[in-house]
């Protein structure tokens, strides 16, 4: 498999290719040609959301520093940032959820180390039932992060295609003008 094409500001930094000016600057004009001019757009979900807000401007900064930072990755961005933020107050759902595994099982331990308690075997039921409960609201929880982890990198893998994609329908070597007096010793005399 080929290695990806370089961008034309890779090139220059490189300062040394085999390719000509004229190559190097049809390639800049080619990559610019494949983006919009517009600026990325964060979204009015994600600017209301502390975190998606956060994670945009970090993102919207490394887009920059490439250059890619175009509204037509607005999209896929805005939903990678609300992703990110899910994935977080879900992970704040599984904590919160460990707390009250934690208080159940102490206050189970509690009544059961008690010789007066006197625990009946419908206390023992109600805390398995709970606890289990408990168990059942961690997993979808774990399911969900999963799902979400999976999209975002989906997205992500999607934009760093969709820009190596973009490279690579660039032409490496500028269209050629052809010598007229190639096409006169042809006989193609009406070029």
């Amino acid at each position: 498999m080929a290695r990806p094409s370089k961008p034309a500001a890779v090139i220059k930094t490189e300062k040394k290719s085999h390719r000509t000016k004229a190559e190097l600057e049809a390639r800049e004009n080619a990559e610019n040609g494949l983006l919009s001019n517009k600026k990325l757009q964060e979204r009015k979900e994600v600017k209301e959301n502390k975190t998606a807000h956060s994670e945009f401007q970090r993102v919207s900064k490394l887009m920059k520093a490439i250059g890619k930072d175009d509204a037509l990755y607005s999209s896929g961005i805005n939903t990678y940032c609300l992703l990110y933020a899910e994935i977080g107050d879900l992970t704040e759902q599984m904590k919160m959820l460990d707390k009250t595994g934690d208080m159940l099982r102490e206050s189970f331990e509690h009544i059961v180390d008690d010789p007066e308690s006197g625990i009946e075997p419908e206390t023992i039921i109600q805390f398995e039932k709970s606890f289990t409960r408990l168990i059942s609201q961690k997993l979808n929880i774990s399911s969900m992060i999963d799902k979400k982890r999976k999209m975002m990198l989906d997205i992500d893998k999607e934009n760093v295609m969709t820009i190596s994609a973009a490279l690579r329908s660039i032409p490496k070597q500028p269209e050629t003008k052809e010598n007229p007096i190639y096409a006169i010793l042809r006989g193609d005399s009406d070029k």
